[in-house]
C-alpha cells in the first residue's frame, strides 16, 4: 500500500479516504484482517493516534468492525459497499463537472466528449 499524503486536508481524513478507495476496489477484501494500528500507522509513517482516529471513524462509518480479542476487520456488508462505491462516483462525477463547467463546457458537451472518447 502506497502512502501520498497533501497539505490540503488533515492526515486523518486522507487515511480515511485512502481506506475507503482500497475497499470499494477491493484491494481491501469484505471481511478481511487488518493489520494493527501500531503496523499501519509504521506502513503510513503517521503517529499512532493519527491512524487510529482514522480507524475509528471507519468504524463509526461501518466499514470497519472490531473483534475483542482479534482486532479490526473490513464489513462483510456488500450492500453498504456497493452504495459507498456509488456515492463516491457520484461525487467525483459532480466534481469532474464542475472543472468542466468552470472551462465553459456544458453537460451535453461533456457527454459528448465522453462518447467520442
Amino acid at each position: 500500500m502506497e502512502y501520498h499524503f497533501t497539505n490540503d486536508k488533515p492526515i486523518y481524513l486522507q487515511l480515511i479516504d485512502y481506506f475507503k478507495a482500497q475497499i470499494i476496489s477491493g484491494e481491501l477484501p469484505e471481511g478481511s484482517r487488518l493489520d494493527s494500528v501500531r503496523d499501519l500507522a509504521v506502513k503510513a509513517q503517521v503517529n499512532p493516534n493519527t491512524m487510529q482516529k482514522a480507524l475509528s471513524e471507519l468504524e463509526r462509518m461501518g466499514l470497519v468492525r472490531t473483534e475483542r480479542t482479534s482486532g479490526r476487520f473490513i464489513t462483510d456488508d456488500k450492500e453498504m459497499i456497493t452504495n459507498m462505491k456509488k456515492e463516491v462516483a457520484e461525487s467525483e462525477i459532480a466534481a469532474f463537472l464542475e472543472r468542466m463547467k468552470a472551462l465553459g463546457f456544458d453537460k451535453e458537451e461533456v457527454i459528448k466528449i465522453i462518447e467520442e472518447e
